[in-house]
């Protein structure tokens, strides 16, 4: 069984930051690449970043320059420091983990409950 709890989520103003944490908690052999992904009204989810257990980072073409993904390996935490934020940012956030039970070869994806994110004056 394994948990992801996302936190950080709230009400900002245009211009504003936010910080997301994701833990990840159960039974963990190791975790390979963790994500964050938003959700707008009458959207589809699309992912915003993601990062390797290495930390190699990809991000959404819209937020690069302005948010950072980040993760500690020790914690199973993954991070999102969301700068410089827009409307068109307001979504529910979640985040994602690959995540290894055992010494086998097989990931398991993991989501977050979500966490909402709003921006708006």
């Amino acid at each position: 069984q394994v948990q992801l709890v996302e936190s950080g989520g709230g009400l900002v103003q245009p211009g504003g930051s936010l910080r997301l944490s994701c833990a990840a908690s159960g039974t963990i052999f190791s975790i390979n690449a963790m994500g964050w992904y938003r959700q707008a009204p009458g959207k589809e989810r699309e992912v915003v970043a993601t990062i390797t257990s290495g930390g190699s980072t990809n991000y959404k073409d819209s937020v690069k320059g302005r948010f950072t993904i980040s993760r500690d390996n020790a914690k199973n935490t993954v991070y999102l420091q969301m700068n410089s934020l827009k409307p068109e940012d307001t979504a529910v956030y979640y985040c994602k983990a690959d995540v290894r039970y055992d010494g086998g070869y097989v990931y398991y994806a993991h989501w977050g409950q979500g966490t909402q994110v709003t921006v708006s004056s």
